[in-house]
């Protein structure tokens, strides 16, 4: 059961979310129709992208978002349940940088919103597994899935040594080595 007492597969009915590949469930909300180029891109159409997109995204039953990347920064928005947690490798310094999203009245130490810059890989999980957590994320610009990237785990992990039991731990569900998207 939810806060208000709507339990997890009712909030997925109502909300009418899918599952998503880097695990949980989402719905696109919003998609801008002004279109965007990357720099250095040429206006070619195929290369334009929607300014921005949203989604609504849900974390439940001890599922977690896998290490992944877009090409995009994405911002976090804390929406309803339980706080979680996005972990984010800084491409730059190699640190493990920890977002703590949450209720920032009811629960200290968390907050509404986190960024994730373009290109760091990136995963979640609600501090507490048997809790849900429902978060929108705004990408700008706008998210492609030909933008998206399941991490090979066990090259990640190689990469980032120092951070390696907790790469292993958000790997794709059911996956032992390379995924891509």
């Amino acid at each position: 059961m939810t806060s208000t007492g709507i339990a997890v597969d009712e909030l997925i009915h109502r909300l009418e979310l899918q599952p998503h590949p880097e695990g949980g469930f989402y719905r696109e909300t919003w998609r801008a129709a002004q279109q965007v180029w990357r720099a250095g891109a040429n206006v070619d159409p195929d290369a334009a992208r929607s300014a921005s997109t949203a989604i609504y995204y849900l974390l439940c039953n001890g599922a977690h978002s896998a290490w992944h990347r877009i090409r995009s920064d994405e911002v976090w928005h804390f929406y309803a349940g339980a706080p979680l947690e996005v972990y984010v490798l800084d491409a730059v310094t190699g640190a493990l940088v920890t977002h703590r999203l949450g209720n920032a009245l009811d629960h200290p130490g968390t907050t509404f919103q986190a960024v994730v810059r373009a290109g760091d890989w990136f995963a979640a999980r609600c501090t507490d597994p048997s809790t849900f957590a429902l978060v929108g994320c705004t990408v700008a610009p706008g998210f492609e899935f030909s933008e998206f990237e399941l991490a090979d785990v066990d090259a990640l992990a190689a990469q980032y040594p120092a951070h390696h039991e907790l790469i292993v731990q958000l790997r794709p569900a059911g996956a032992s080595g390379q995924h891509t998207g």
